[in-house]
């Protein structure tokens, strides 16, 4: 083998390499029999959400921009922004040229896009349940290392208001966020006969701008070393985290609760409670009301799959200059435009070129569908990660689940 890890490389993802083989063969067959050049318009949507889903966040568009102006494809895309919530059988992207000069892309477009918005829709269900609650991804540790930063951008772009990957957060310009493990407490334990030195010494180490906010669970009831730890830290400490109940007594929302009254009778009452350990959706729902934070890792990283697919859906005619409406049975031909009310959810898909119905309040509705590269260089640049965080939150305050 010629590498350390099973990972493929940046020029093997931008050669076209990481496809599936049908397409090199598909190459090779229409280069034989001189359709190379057959210019078509391919979409990419998602026929059926994940069960339960009423949207699904588009990511990943800044990848696959980046992915064509590098390699200067000769292609055109026109995409939704990233960010933009969608829903089932909306086209969220278009690439335009030679269908032999991005057939070997496409199993590598359809990758980036769907895992990434699998990850980010997941992430904003998440985030849209806790509502104020703080979300950190904490899913570092249940994905390849190779794909932890762009797994910790989904989430974070998704929703989450923190990550814990050291090299996510630096791509992302921010700092990462995270607490402590059982380790540490277990090693002061055995070396010193006293597991809280592991809270002190934090304390003592750590800079200022870090968060105190301790494990309290390690060898004692929760109750119990949640008040050692207030009484040690004082005005220090800034929060208790609760972790993987199912290995104790399970009833996360009676202990988090004891511990909160506990917590409130003492005068701790500006300690936060942070939950993590196996939290889903439903966790989220039923702890929402005790829990002051939530650290969220498994169910992002392994959200269900936002199953986008690609399909042309138009071919140009050369005879006759324009383009021809074709795709397989199933699907629905044409270019397509897609519009929005503002401030909803309301959509209308519409051949491209033609005119939306109005809203019910009388205004047109804004369409989503915009061009990004034309010809291999970019037209349109893809906002910040921030902004993009920022617009998927603005888009959940009307979105129902």
């Amino acid at each position: 083998m010629d590498r350390l890890f099973y990972i493929a490389r940046y020029e093997e993802i931008l050669n076209g390499e990481t496809t599936d083989i049908y397409f090199n063969r598909t190459v090779e067959v229409l280069k034989a029999a001189g359709l190379d050049k057959v210019k078509v318009r391919a979409e990419f949507h998602v026929v059926n959400l994940p069960r339960g889903y009423k949207w699904a966040v588009f990511a990943g568009l800044k990848e696959a921009v980046t992915l064509t102006v590098t390699k200067e494809l000769p292609i055109t895309i026109y995409a939704m922004p990233e960010g933009t919530l969608f829903k089932a059988n909306e086209p969220i992207m278009v690439v335009e040229g030679n269908y032999a000069d991005f057939a070997v892309y496409e199993t590598t477009f359809l990758g980036i896009l769907r895992h990434y918005s699998s990850i980010a829709s997941k992430a904003a269900r998440i985030k849209k349940l806790a509502g104020n609650r703080t979300c950190l991804f904490f899913g570092a540790r249940v994905v390849h290392p190779a794909v932890q930063p762009m797994v910790d951008r989904a989430a974070y772009i998704g929703g989450c208001d923190g990550v814990a990957g050291v090299v996510g957060a630096k791509l992302l310009g921010i700092k990462p966020s995270g607490t402590m493990p059982h380790a540490l407490m277990i090693v002061f334990r055995h070396a010193t006969g006293d597991h809280t030195l592991a809270w002190a010494w934090f304390d003592k180490v750590m800079p200022n701008d870090v968060p105190r906010i301790v494990l309290v669970d390690t060898f004692l009831d929760e109750r119990e070393e949640a008040m050692m730890a207030a009484k040690l830290l004082g005005n220090r400490l800034y929060g208790v985290r609760l972790d993987t109940p199912s290995s104790r007594r399970g009833n996360m929302e009676a202990i988090a609760r004891e511990v909160r009254w506990t917590l409130d009778l003492a005068g701790y009452k500006n300690v936060k409670i942070v939950i993590s350990g196996g939290v889903d959706e439903d966790e989220v729902i039923r702890l929402r009301d005790v829990a002051d934070m939530f650290g969220v890792g498994t169910s992002i990283a392994f959200p269900p799959s936002v199953d986008i697919s690609m399909d042309i859906v138009e071919a140009y005619d050369e005879k006759s200059g324009r383009w021809i409406p074709i795709t397989k049975r199933g699907k629905l031909p044409g270019f397509k435009q897609v519009y929005r009310c503002r401030g909803t959810l309301n959509d209308q898909v519409v051949p491209w070129g033609s005119e939306p119905a109005p809203c019910p309040d009388g205004s047109r509705p804004e369409p989503l569908i915009r061009k990004f590269v034309e010809d291999g260089k970019a037209v349109e640049t893809v906002p910040s990660d921030a902004d993009i965080r920022d617009y998927v939150l603005k888009q959940l305050e009307y979105a129902e689940m």
